[in-house]
């Protein structure tokens, strides 16, 4: 199979649609307050949450979780104090469409 080459345009519709397709399997992310992620996880019962670090110019801890078929997202410029029961991964990265 030959394929021509993308173009600027061209490769601008491909990023987007990459974009496009990331968000449908990912479903939807709710970006949270720290304050507000730490409430919802304390309601969990044993939650996982994914945290990694992040920023160009200022690093940020990143954290993400599932509650109830949703995921949740923030960050924060300090670590967050996670309830005793989480499980805690840590990724390399934390990307979010």
């Amino acid at each position: 199979m030959n394929y021509a080459p993308v173009g600027a345009a061209g490769a601008g519709a491909v990023q987007a649609a990459a974009v496009a397709v990331a968000i449908k399997a990912s479903g939807g992310i709710v970006e949270l307050k720290s304050e507000d992620f730490i409430k919802l996880l304390n309601r969990a019962d044993k939650p996982l949450v994914v945290t990694a670090e992040g920023g160009l110019f200022t690093k940020t801890n990143r954290y993400i979780t599932n509650y109830r078929g949703m995921f949740l997202y923030t960050k924060s410029k300090q670590p967050l104090r996670l309830p005793s029961g989480a499980e805690l991964v840590v990724a390399e990265k934390i990307w979010v469409p």
